[in-house]
């Protein structure tokens, strides 16, 4: 447990900020609420909460910001503009950084720009530490077992709906653009930028979902996580057409009040290799509610020592699977078959 130590959040006032702060404050953290509105972090300040504001463009208020604190858990997009300085800051401060980033180039770039001198000072940097990209490879190299290399891996959402947050919204504006329109698939060992159109096919989810009509190649931050430490050539994400649809209309509201939603998901992890075949099974309510304990499991690990390297690293690379996602079970369930 938290046992009372210290945890910057950045971003506390975002819809999963909110999440990631209830959850540490259950675990026995005392989080401190950062971000650049200082109004909106004064009106969640609670007693026994501390408000910081900071912001990207001024080091020396992200270094306040996190002065005293363990760790810090940056949940403030879009990451393309808010990981670099937070991870200087986190750098600066000799502090463990996680993100809650789902955008695929601002993934890459931390582990781009940050492996070497991360593993160098023997620090600790998890980026995508959220329902995209997090789960999935913690999933896939559950899934992997014994298995020291794969063929393939298929990562399926089944998603009922999706009510984007401001904050995706905003992510997928940027990650469009650093894109040119185009969309992008993990093939043949590396990332493979697209202009034609995704096809359509359907993935036999498990029940209660069953078979369902998917957009292929629907890819999320799980094709930086599972390839950066697992020798996998492709890593293929499919989303249930509905969830598709809402994200893809201007129109879908945004997800209401505070607490988590009726949203349900159902991730359907698939690893090949040759003629052999293993699966793995997640099921649970909200993906931004989920991102909250997966994020401050990660603090609480890294914090007492239960990690399996240092610089950047995903969760399936720095963790235990299948024992993290067991410690899940009180959000999720969990299947490996």
């Amino acid at each position: 447990m938290g046992s009372g130590r210290t945890v910057a959040v950045f971003g506390a006032y975002g819809h999963t900020g909110r999440f990631v702060v209830a959850e540490l404050r259950k675990r026995g953290f005392v989080p401190v609420l950062s971000g650049r509105d200082a109004g909106k972090l004064e009106a969640m300040a609670e007693p026994g909460l501390e408000a910081r504001p900071a912001s990207v463009d001024d080091p020396a208020s992200l270094d306040r910001a996190l002065a005293g604190a363990a760790a810090v858990i940056n949940s403030a997009g879009p990451f393309a503009a808010t990981a670099g300085p937070v991870v200087e800051a986190a750098l600066r401060a000799g502090i463990p950084y996680v993100d809650v980033a789902a955008e695929i180039e601002a993934n890459a770039d931390t582990f781009a720009h940050f492996g070497d001198r991360a593993r160098d000072a023997g620090a600790v940097i998890v980026p995508a530490m959220a329902f995209y990209g997090g789960l999935g490879d913690l999933l896939v190299t559950a899934a992997m077992g014994d298995w020291t290399a794969a063929d393939e891996a298929h990562i399926a959402y089944g998603l009922n709906s999706w009510h984007p947050t401001a904050g995706t919204r905003a992510a997928g504006v940027v990650s469009r653009q650093r894109r040119d329109g185009r969309r992008v698939r993990y093939a043949n060992g590396r990332l493979e930028y697209r202009d034609d159109e995704p096809p359509t096919l359907e993935w036999p989810f498990p029940e209660p979902m069953g078979p369902r009509a998917v957009v292929g190649e629907f890819t999320m931050a799980d094709v930086v996580t599972v390839p950066s430490h697992l020798p996998i050539p492709e890593v293929r994400n499919y989303m249930t057409a509905e969830a598709a649809r809402d994200i893809s209309s201007p129109d879908t509201p945004s997800p209401a009040g505070q607490g988590p939603s009726a949203q349900t998901f159902l991730v359907d992890v698939v690893v090949r290799s040759g003629r052999g075949e293993r699966r793995a099974v997640a099921t649970g309510q909200d993906i931004y509610a989920i991102t909250a304990p997966l994020a401050v499991e990660a603090v609480d690990r890294i914090l007492t020592g239960r990690t399996r390297t240092t610089g950047v690293a995903s969760a399936g690379e720095i963790f235990d699977a299948a024992d993290f996602l067991r410690a899940l079970s009180p959000h999720i369930s969990v299947d490996l078959r």
